[in-house]
């Protein structure tokens, strides 16, 4: 097995992706605690918004990940020059998509959810939120290219310090705006959207001035502004666009999970919401290598050591599982510890073991299955990557249409949904690798 990293240099660059990454889950955690505490229609209500607004949000950051294997690639080559024009047609792409997204959210999502909710009060709730919730678009969307220059030049530290003052300003925005704080009316859900999309402006505001006062712009071309350039935004969509595509199907097909939970009642939803952000921890540190190894393969083939990718593959797996199968066991032995975090209501703690139990399992799965999935990413074969998770999808979607709109089984039966998809991806993933011909791509 050849490498060119050993551990503790994946982990020097992975650490600040991880706490930045836990930092970020921080913020659902934040709406969802606080949220917990006011009713099971907030919490519900939280979970289809929330969810709605990130499959707007996952189209923008898709294109952030091909602007990062863009990057990733030039770094890897040195040509340290050319990340500037990247960076800056990247800006230019999202501003104009986040005015695009936020007037078709705006004008058309009360009608989508009219159409798809069943409960009357989930519905109200879900409006009021994502009402405020989209014009955090205008500000999240530009963050994410700068998190892009970040990883692609594996600078990762600057992403932990961005998180921690972002997260720190959701927790103080959202307890001042939900509850009343300090003069303010109490807004409840509405408060919770507003909080996050300031604190996404907070974090904006950071990553403009630090990269301006801390970071080498000469060297990297970011010390002239260039016009916009259709030429070169064209050669960033060959690779962004697909990731574009994938992410928001992946992030539908999740939206429609939490639709068919919500036909099952408001307490399965508010059980649904409660796991999925206990999941994200888990997803995040997960994430945190994943990124890392997506990465550092773009680096490795730019640098002309393509044959070293399938070994740092094996690397990531296995430090990944070093962190994340403790944590998911502590959450197995001592459900009612985390559950507590999020809601305050014994019952609704109660009806939500099962499923933690359920989900805490399906890492076994994912682990391996996102490590290899942002490998593939990172081989710049983006349009393949698409494929593969648009197969997985299919067989996803099928089979939560079945257990779950069909059967209607209990919520917990739901989750195994994650094996599932986990399962397919990982063996699709695994095979391209080992099968495909990406060593000597261009991009």
């Amino acid at each position: 097995m050849q490498t060119q990293y050993t551990y503790k240099e994946i982990w020097l660059i992975a650490y600040p992706i991880l706490i930045s990454l836990i930092m970020e889950q921080m913020i659902g955690m934040t709406d969802t605690a606080f949220l917990g505490r006011v009713g099971e229609v907030e919490l519900g209500a939280s979970a289809i918004a929330g969810v709605f607004y990130m499959v707007i949000f996952m189209v923008a950051f898709g294109f952030s990940i091909g602007a990062q294997i863009l990057i990733a690639r030039r770094n890897g080559e040195q040509q340290y020059k050319e990340i500037g024009n990247l960076f800056y047609q990247g800006i230019y792409f999202q501003i104009g998509l986040a005015a695009v997204m936020f007037l078709l959210s705006y004008c058309f999502s009360p009608i989508i959810l009219k159409q798809i909710v069943t409960s009357e009060h989930i519905y109200e709730a879900a409006t009021s939120y994502l009402h405020w919730r989209v014009f955090g678009a205008f500000f999240s969307f530009s963050a994410v290219i700068f998190r892009a220059f970040f990883l692609g030049t594996t600078q990762t530290k600057t992403l932990t310090l961005n998180s921690i003052v972002m997260v720190l300003s959701n927790v103080v925005f959202n307890y001042i705006l939900i509850f009343g704080k300090f003069g303010f009316p109490a807004l409840g859900i509405a408060g919770a959207a507003i909080g996050s999309s300031m604190a996404e402006l907070v974090s904006l505001v950071f990553f403009i001035l630090y990269t301006r006062y801390r970071i080498d712009c000469r060297k990297y071309g970011l010390d002239r502004v260039p016009k916009f350039n259709f030429s070169a935004l064209k050669r960033m969509l060959n690779v962004s666009f697909w990731t574009m595509i994938q992410n928001f199907f992946s992030l539908s097909t999740w939206f429609l999970f939490f639709l068919y939970v919500e036909h099952l009642g408001e307490r399965s939803l508010a059980v649904t919401n409660i796991i999925r952000n206990v999941s994200g921890i888990l997803f995040m540190v997960l994430m945190a290598f994943a990124s890392t190894c997506g990465s550092l393969v773009s680096n490795l083939i730019g640098a002309g050591h393509a044959d070293c990718v399938p070994g740092t593959i094996r690397q990531h797996i296995r430090i990944a599982y070093m962190f994340v199968l403790p944590l998911a066991l502590l959450f197995t032995l001592f459900p009612k510890l985390i559950l507590s975090i999020y809601t305050d209501m014994p019952d609704l703690q109660e009806a939500s073991v099962h499923s933690l139990w359920v989900m805490c399992s399906t890492y076994l799965f994912l682990v391996p299955a996102n490590v290899y999935f942002q490998a593939v990413s990172g081989t710049g074969n983006t349009r393949t990557a698409l494929g593969l998770e648009m197969a997985t999808l299919v067989i996803y979607v099928a089979y939560i249409t079945y257990i779950i709109f069909y059967l209607q089984l209990d919520v917990a039966l739901c989750w195994t949904s994650e094996m599932v998809y986990s399962t397919f991806i990982l063996v699709f993933c695994w095979f391209y690798i080992k099968r495909g011909n990406w060593q000597g791509r261009k991009i």
